[in-house]
């Protein structure tokens, strides 16, 4: 979780991430924003995410990108 909330205090310092659960649905996150956070997370957690993926859904929240990272690990 630390390494997450590193990573999007890093992208986007402007947003309060915690407990924020429409970060898409509300434009708090962009298009650009989240292509940078994918190849973040790729990166850093060693995950392939793919179009399939990179839905709302899994991004309107902190949770739901922790749950997503969890999965992918998994795999």
């Amino acid at each position: 979780m630390d390494e997450l909330m590193a990573i999007l205090t890093e992208l986007r310092p402007d947003v309060e991430f915690e407990g924020n659960t429409e970060l898409i649905d509300a434009g708090e996150l962009d298009s650009f924003d989240i292509v940078s956070l994918v190849g973040e997370l790729c990166d850093t957690f060693d995950i392939e995410i793919g179009a399939e993926e990179i839905v709302p859904e899994n991004f309107n929240s902190v949770e739901a990108m922790l749950a997503l990272v969890e999965r992918l690990q998994e795999d």
